[in-house]
């Protein structure tokens, strides 16, 4: 009977991470909707998307506990301002960037190549050279962000040259995002301080883009398309993933989760007619390859690297 109630622990896990990565990927791809098909656009999104989804996850973590006590030290209170306004701000603003600059499918996957960046900072910190497996992945990411963005021509690229800057800030501020906050993470929920880092980049971001300057179509399907990017795309996938470690561990998790970049790949091709040929493919799958392996060798780099497609 143990071993039964184990098995079906390890099924419901399983598939909470597969549906929580499964939403990311595609609120890339309705975020991109609602950027090329109803006007609207990446600074409103990201403002209202962090400040609704900040609140609610505080909202959450209060019922267990106090949610201000994080701001009772300097260094804590120092630690949160810059997790929220360089990290998940500079994350959010540059992912959603990336999908106005280009499309989702291509913004996701080059999101993906942050452990590289983590790969690196650790290499310089600890003063000494990544190991082979490493090496492989630095490789991989390399390749697959060529075929990616040329389609293997050397030439030219084959996406605006915003969407790969964009992309590659996302990219970097995703390793930001995941090495800056240890110390808080070791301390406090990861529900506590992503939502004090939403609201406190949402509150940020509100003096260059107020919520209040709406700009673009409204109608019944751009209303679901924004709620299914602030609570579906945020809110549950946060909460599948989270709930998810409790029954598998973290580095099949982050295997799991690339289900995010080929959810965001496959709809906008299906979806929104994004032209996604062979090469695309190839370095999508070299970049998903990475987290493959990386995922056996350094857990702790992978295991808080989800946690920025929030």
């Amino acid at each position: 009977m143990e071993g039964v109630q184990t098995s079906s622990r390890r099924a419901w896990g399983l598939l909470l991470v597969i549906i929580g990565a499964t939403m990311w990927g595609v609120s890339g791809t309705v975020a991109q909707y609602l950027f090329q098909h109803k006007s609207f656009n990446a600074e409103w999104l990201v403002v209202v998307r962090m400040l609704v989804s900040g609140l609610l996850l505080l909202a959450i973590a209060s019922k267990q506990r106090n949610i201000f006590a994080i701001w009772k030290t300097k260094e804590e209170r120092t630690s949160l301002l810059l997790f929220g306004v360089i990290g998940m701000l500079g994350v959010q603003y540059t992912y959603f960037a990336a999908i106005e600059a280009g499309n989702a499918a291509t913004a996701t996957v080059l999101q993906y190549t942050s452990p590289i960046f983590i790969i690196g900072y650790l290499a310089v910190q600890a003063r000494k050279w990544p190991v082979k497996v490493e090496m492989i992945s630095v490789a991989l990411v390399i390749t697959g962000t060529f075929f990616l963005a040329t389609s293997g021509n050397f030439n030219e690229l084959s996406i605006t040259g915003w969407a790969l800057f964009w992309g590659i800030g996302a990219a970097v501020t995703s390793a930001f995002y995941t090495l800056q906050p240890k110390r808080l993470l070791a301390k406090w929920s990861s529900i506590e301080v992503v939502g004090w880092g939403m609201v406190i980049g949402g509150v940020s971001f509100s003096f260059i883009h107020p919520p209040w300057h709406i700009a673009g179509e409204w109608s019944l399907l751009s209303l679901c398309a924004v709620l299914f990017v602030v609570i579906f795309g945020t809110l549950i996938a946060f909460y599948c993933y989270l709930e998810s470690l409790k029954h598998i561990s973290a580095s099949e998790a982050i295997v799991l989760a690339s289900a995010e970049p080929l959810s965001a790949a496959a709809l906008s091709v299906l979806w929104l007619h994004v032209t996604f040929g062979w090469t695309e493919w190839l370095g999508t799958i070299l970049i998903i390859a990475t987290v493959f392996l990386l995922s056996q060798r350094k857990p702790e780099v992978t295991s808080k690297v989800k946690r920025t497609f929030i």
